[in-house]
């Protein structure tokens, strides 16, 4: 590992500042950062974590205060999915390289102490991260990351000895939200470009004259673009609002469903009518059902996704996802052994689908995308039917 190039010297209003680039899973970068440390000896030292991952790394059994069923009624599945998934991706990959994920992170805090400098945690919040992500996304973009992201946890498996070299000269983590930001800008804006610009005002910001700052590598080249500049942090904590065109429409597509149920009878008769209707429960129901069986739901679960979804597709407050996740977190409640060994689940495809935590995300979000599949199908077939009369 070349040391000279992941070690960056920057000034700001009399403050020395050395940047730490690192891979989040290298052994030579824990070891660069303790050295570092040790002879710089720091006023300060700050590292690339919020109060939540770092206590997520200090925790090992913050697991077993989830509530499940909580995450599934504040509609944040598809989010913490999401987030395991990440999480499951640098852990597989420290794994193959023998090294606890965020070690040069743990490494930097036990080495500041030992020297007497002070800890300044310098990253954005994960969960304001990820919020403002999903709230930027379609319904299209955030089926597409979940692919994506299901897809790299085999590639992990791929990976040969050269690929595991290279990765240890940059951020793992990135280079994959780097991959996927490729085709859905919008998660490199939020994911990459706003954390360099927060980073790098949180860095400038951090007491001392002194300040050693460990980042992933793949945030050095934004941090040093954006360092003469000046950002509001409460600006990029805050989650955007839902814009009045997706909040008007998610109660226009059910109406115009409705009246063309009513026009429907009304034009066709009662044959009509019964057809549109059909086409819609056959659809939805169907569909949602299937994607209950992908996530491995149990039967009461398939049962109430094929049921709810036809008539949650018309309710905007309510969505099929959460009826058939609320089922199978009652049908099959997780013990505290599913909360002891998610850790170690998630690093595997069949981990996800075994462990009762992960499995009722599953079933959340692949009911939902298979309900959501099932009305812009329905939609077309209903207006056929019309057409007919």
């Amino acid at each position: 590992m070349n040391t000279e190039r992941n070690i960056h010297r920057l000034t700001h209003d009399g403050k020395d500042i050395i940047l730490i680039g690192t891979a989040h899973v290298s052994r030579e970068s824990a070891d660069l950062v303790r050295t570092t440390i040790e002879a710089e000896k720091p006023d300060t030292v700050c590292v690339e974590l919020c109060e939540s991952r770092w206590q997520s790394i200090r925790q090992k059994s913050r697991w077993r205060n989830m509530d499940i069923v909580k995450v599934v009624k504040e509609k944040k599945a598809f989010l913490l999915l999401s987030n395991l998934i990440l999480a499951s991706f640098q852990r597989r990959i420290a794994d193959k390289m023998d090294i606890q994920p965020g070690q040069e992170m743990i490494t930097a805090v036990e080495a500041a102490e030992a020297t007497g400098a002070q800890t300044w945690l310098a990253d954005r919040d994960i969960r304001i991260t990820l919020a403002r992500t999903w709230r930027s996304m379609t319904l299209w973009g955030k089926a597409k990351l979940l692919f994506q992201l299901l897809l790299s946890l085999g590639e992990v498996d791929d990976l040969k000895k050269e690929d595991i070299e290279k990765m240890k000269q940059e951020d793992v983590l990135d280079a994959l939200l780097n991959e996927i930001g490729a085709s859905q800008p919008v998660i490199r804006s939020i994911l990459i470009d706003e954390r360099d610009r927060y980073l790098a005002q949180r860095i400038k910001s951090a007491p001392g004259d002194k300040i050693v700052a460990v980042v992933g590598a793949g945030h050095v080249p934004g941090i040093r673009r954006y360092w003469d500049r000046t950002f509001d942090l409460a600006e990029l904590n805050v989650l955007p609002s839902k814009s009045m065109l997706s909040g008007t429409l998610k109660w226009i597509i059910p109406a115009a469903i409705i009246l063309l149920f009513a026009w429907g009878f009304y034009s066709g008769g009662a044959q009509a009518g019964s057809d549109m209707i059909l086409w819609w429960v056959a659809a939805n129901g169907i569909l949602a059902g299937i994607g209950a069986i992908i996530a491995w739901g149990h039967p009461l679960t398939v049962i109430s996704s094929v049921l709810s979804a036809p008539l949650t597709s018309l309710n905007p407050m309510i969505a099929a996802g959460w009826v058939s996740g609320l089922v199978e977190a009652f049908s099959r409640k997780p013990k505290v052994r599913d909360f002891e060994t998610l850790q170690d689940d998630i690093r595997s495809v069949r981990g996800f689908w075994n462990n009762k935590v992960t499995r009722i995300l599953l079933v959340v979000v692949f009911t939902n995308l298979g309900s959501s599949l099932g009305t812009f199908i329905a939609f077309p077939m209903i207006v056929h039917v019309l057409q007919t009369v």
